[in-house]
């Protein structure tokens, strides 16, 4: 996976097109969210891309939580700093934070095992909807607004018990739903990464879900069904151009 088509620098600045946001989420991590839509009204950069591209300028360290602070759009110049700093923050011209990165111990920069951890996480989390969210709406009779769906990635947290593996897998366990009030919830999607045999690290990502209202089974899952769809023709007309 080369990010270098995700991005540009300009100016001693990254710069990530709207283009390049949709496209990421859409062929890389399989995320259909109409947030990363170009031309959608609250457009936003996928946050596993601003992860991604940490990882490919900083490597990986044994422990990592990643804040997201603000949602980058079309364009948006990023500062990321060349730093050795246990914290930093990715902002842009004008200082306003949009990513904080904390992180301790050990670090790994082994390319191969980083690109593979990191497309591994990326795929884990662009199947979150529906796979995921669906069944945790379901359980607690809720679901967020359909026409205007608000589903904002909040934190990440990652800690690997040690840094010498190689060809991890990603794997999903127990999700949890915390309804916040009425109208907002926080999902926490639980998992850990494998590799030869022993688990080697675990986290979690923390989903902020808006316009929470009684739970309607038909117009969610056409909802589902749409979105389904919608990605099945994206990735068939990929497919078919690939092979032209």
């Amino acid at each position: 996976m080369s990010l270098q088509n995700f991005y540009q620098i300009e100016d001693g600045f990254t710069k990530i097109s709207a283009e390049q946001a949709s496209m990421f989420a859409k062929e890389v991590a399989e995320d259909f969210n109409p947030l990363h839509d170009v031309g959608a009204k609250r457009f936003c950069v996928p946050g596993d891309l601003l992860f991604a591209i940490v990882l490919e300028k900083y490597g990986l360290s044994q422990n990592m939580h990643f804040i997201f602070s603000g949602m980058v759009g079309d364009g948006t110049p990023l500062r990321f700093p060349d730093t050795e700093a246990e914290t930093f923050s990715i902002t842009d011209q004008a200082g306003k934070e949009y990513l904080r990165v904390e992180r301790s111990g050990d670090v790994m920069r082994d390319e191969a095992t980083v690109e593979r951890l990191m497309h591994e996480y990326v795929g884990f989390s662009g199947q979150n909807f529906p796979y995921i969210f669906v069944p945790m709406l379901t359980k607690e009779l809720v679901m967020f607004n359909l026409d205007r769906p608000l589903v904002i990635y909040e934190s990440m947290t990652l800690n690997m018990r040690h840094l010498n593996f190689k060809e991890p897998r990603v794997e999903l366990l127990e999700p949890r739903l915390e309804i916040n009030g009425g109208k907002r919830a926080t999902a926490y999607l639980h998992f850990q990464f494998s590799a030869g045999g022993e688990v080697v690290g675990a986290g979690f990502k923390q989903v902020a879900i808006g316009g929470l209202r009684d739970y309607e089974p038909a117009p969610l899952q056409a909802f589902v069904d749409d979105y389904l769809a919608r990605k099945h023709q994206y990735l068939a007309n990929l497919a078919r151009a690939a092979t032209a």
